[in-house]
């Protein structure tokens, strides 16, 4: 498969989620997500069973911990990219707080857009904007 197939294949699996309302830690097309569960959905659909178990985590778990636990796990399981390289299909984290650790994930679908779920809205596709550009922590491809 080409890389642009991939990245297609990413992008319609992705998009396929939208309107799936969020709910915090789920990962069921269409019943519920968070921003992490579309992205292991995402996974699934591409390369099957999910490659760790995540343990129960509430929503301030990025500042419950001295680690960038989001950031670890994105390094362990997919591809870093350099931010300025990022394309559709690749997986953008995000901090909220300068230096902070990333709490927020979303798939980049085109060079201004991105799709995700946050609390209170379904998953969707929103624009890059300079607030959400200002806060990119790292980039992430799904292995070809």
């Amino acid at each position: 498969m080409s890389e642009l197939e991939h990245r297609s294949r990413i992008l319609r699996e992705a998009r396929s989620w939208t309107g799936t309302p969020y709910h915090h830690q789920m990962s069921v097309k269409g019943a519920g997500c968070d921003c992490l569960g579309l992205v292991r959905g995402v996974w699934r659909a591409l390369y099957g069973p999910e490659p760790q178990t995540l343990p129960p985590y509430t929503p301030d778990w990025a500042e419950r911990s001295a680690r960038d636990l989001l950031s670890e796990a994105a390094a362990r399981w997919l591809s870093p990219v350099e931010i300025v390289s990022a394309a559709p299909g690749d997986v953008l984290l995000f901090h909220y707080s300068p230096n902070g650790p990333a709490r927020h994930c979303a798939i980049l679908s085109a060079p201004d857009r991105i799709l995700h779920a946050w609390r209170g809205q379904r998953v969707c596709e929103t624009a890059l904007g300079p607030w959400w550009r200002r806060r990119i922590a790292g980039a992430y491809a799904f292995p070809l």
